[in-house]
């Protein structure tokens, strides 16, 4: 049975009037009242242990679309693990300015800090993609965030980042993410910077990781506390936890795959030496890096992300071209690019495989981009949507708005000879939406003329409207 408690809280100075709180303990509480004068609310996880009186940590998880309920699922078993308090704002959007959006997390916090006693330097945020970027921005604007938690994504702005405002960085990223060079090379950035940092890698791509990652992820938050004397040294915990990591490392060592295990086995060493005695694996990590494999990786690895760089440079610079001259005869080149990464991704050589996908997610990720900012510009450029609209169709074929996009795009148009030749590929593709396909807007011409009666028969056998054969 989960428990229920009552609570009484004064929720800020922009109450005028106490609320009262039915809390659920081990339960994810959708839609919890910020204040009684502004319509805003954020999901709340509260561990099963939770006491009142308790100070506990408490970590602030962002979506940028303001799923509070939904993001905090992902992260509940491992707060529950680790007795961590977790809100998340049901406001927060990437639709809103970052100081409207900061000015919610504001109002959020308040009411956090005002209804449970927090302790002190144990305020950390997380995300996941947009959400993990607007996370890292927190400690910028909140003196009281001491970590962050970042998912599938780098920072948000590296620029704002001071030695005089350290936070803990943890990363957790898949080594099929397009993230994952820049999360691994943005550890020199914080060790400059003396921010204390790790990353947690795991096999995927683009995806939240697993829970029990992102439970280590909080372990390494309470050894920290630990560490600065702001919570008492568990020795017990300590050991588990370093054992956990040692293990974990000579797992790599047994796969053949020294390059993680040397990157690790470095991280185990930062983390665990102010806590308990590590000499003996500074050796380990000395011969780690003679060993022959290793730099051979090493190698193979930097020479991999150069040329990820060079060819992401080339999206760049070609689809920003494409898009200023309207330039439909390049779609054939992106085509050959697809090719390139379908071999890629087919190499027997895994660093080579991984690439390849990363590869093709960073290019939707950034025509996906390109067609949000087409879309938030006062005037919509119909061209330049109806290009990227093309360009989907090639790089994620199965995803059948495009096709539906251009259609209706190029019938307003009155091109038909196009949306004819879109109309084909996408029903070549499996696509059987006949009622939407006869309703799909701007076609009302198009889908009276014979050609379009043709395809629909011919593929699906509903035809509409009547073949008049000469």
């Amino acid at each position: 049975m989960k428990k229920i408690f009552f609570l009484f809280v004064l929720c800020s100075s922009f109450l005028t009037t106490a609320q009262q709180l039915i809390l659920k303990k081990g339960v994810v509480m959708d839609s919890v009242i910020v204040n009684d004068s502004i319509p805003e609310s954020f999901a709340l996880y509260l561990p099963t242990k939770f006491e009142v009186s308790k100070p506990s940590p408490v970590l602030f998880v962002y979506d940028t679309q303001g799923r509070g309920e939904r993001v905090l699922k992902m992260l509940m078993m491992a707060a529950e693990e680790n007795q961590y308090v977790l809100a998340a704002s049901n406001n927060v959007h990437d639709s809103l300015s970052l100081s409207q959006n900061v000015l919610v997390t504001k109002r959020m916090f308040q009411t956090v800090f005002d209804a449970f006693t927090i302790q002190k330097d144990r305020v950390y945020t997380a995300g996941f993609g947009g959400g993990a970027r607007m996370a890292s921005l927190m400690p910028t604007f909140f003196k009281q965030v001491k970590g962050v938690i970042s998912c599938g994504a780098g920072l948000a702005n590296s620029e704002v980042l001071s030695s005089r405002n350290p936070f803990h960085f943890i990363g957790i990223v898949g080594v099929e993410d397009f993230n994952y060079p820049d999360i691994l090379r943005s550890k020199n950035l914080f060790n400059t910077l003396k921010f204390k940092n790790q990353t947690l890698v795991f096999d995927g791509g683009h995806q939240w990781p697993s829970m029990d990652l992102l439970s280590e992820a909080m372990r390494l938050f309470d050894l920290e506390a630990m560490e600065k004397g702001i919570i008492a040294k568990d020795t017990s915990f300590i050991i588990d936890s370093y054992t956990k990591s040692l293990n974990y490392t000579n797992s790599l060592i047994s796969e053949n795959n020294p390059l993680e295990a040397y990157r690790k086995l470095e991280e185990v060493i930062e983390v665990y030496k102010p806590l308990i005695t590590v000499d003996s694996l500074k050796s380990s990590l000395k011969a780690l890096k003679r060993n022959t494999r290793y730099k051979n990786q090493k190698r193979s690895q930097n020479a991999i992300f150069f040329k990820e760089d060079l060819i992401k440079s080339d999206y760049n610079y070609y689809l920003e071209e494409d898009l200023l001259t309207y330039n439909y005869n390049n779609l054939g080149w992106w085509k050959y690019q697809m090719e390139e990464l379908q071999k890629f991704q087919k190499s027997p050589n895994i660093l080579e495989k991984q690439m390849g996908v990363r590869l093709e997610a960073y290019l939707n990720a950034l025509v996906e981009d390109n067609m949000d900012i087409v879309r938030t510009q006062p005037t919509i450029d119909e061209e330049a949507l109806n290009f990227l609209w093309m360009l989907k169709t090639i790089i994620s074929p199965k995803e059948y708005s495009n096709y539906l996009n251009v259609i209706s795009l190029n019938a307003k148009v009155e091109d038909f000879g196009t949306a004819l030749f879109y109309l084909e590929e996408l029903l070549k593709i499996g696509y059987d939406n006949v009622d939407e396909l006869y309703a799909l807007e701007n076609t009302a011409l198009l889908r009276i003329t014979p050609e379009f009666n043709e395809l629909v028969d011919k593929y699906l056998k509903s035809a509409r409207y009547k073949i008049i054969e000469e």
